[in-house]
């Protein structure tokens, strides 16, 4: 994913978790906000409590890769910061299980976009 849709700085993380709406999954927890640009941005939370950094880096792989494909399949709305935090759980989650997840929490936060057939 290209640096101009990741969420980096440590203000933007704060700002989203004090302002921002959030919905809850076993595997993760997303909270967004909208960001006035003319596309959206992301960021990956996983904490230490789940492991060691080859674990905690595994994890954010798939998240990432899960958003990444449905943004390049143009599925997520532009004009929102969005975070995905890392539950227990997803240490033993599968990949199809973590997509699932992270199609779930997009639906449900309204964030995306409706599919033309």
């Amino acid at each position: 994913m290209r640096s101009k849709y990741r969420l980096k700085a440590n203000a933007d993380f704060q700002h989203l978790r004090r302002h921002g709406h959030t919905l809850h999954h076993p595997l993760l927890v997303i909270s967004f906000l909208p960001n006035g640009l003319q596309h959206s941005r992301f960021g990956f939370v996983v904490s230490k409590r789940l492991g060691k950094a080859t674990v905690r880096n595994r994890i954010k792989r798939r998240v990432r890769e899960a958003v990444r494909l449905r943004h390049r399949r143009g599925e997520i709305a532009q004009g929102w910061d969005v975070v995905f935090i890392a539950r227990r759980p997803i240490r033993e989650a599968s990949f199809r299980q973590i997509d699932g997840a992270v199609g779930s929490l997009l639906q449900r936060a309204g964030l995306t976009k409706p599919q033309v057939e």
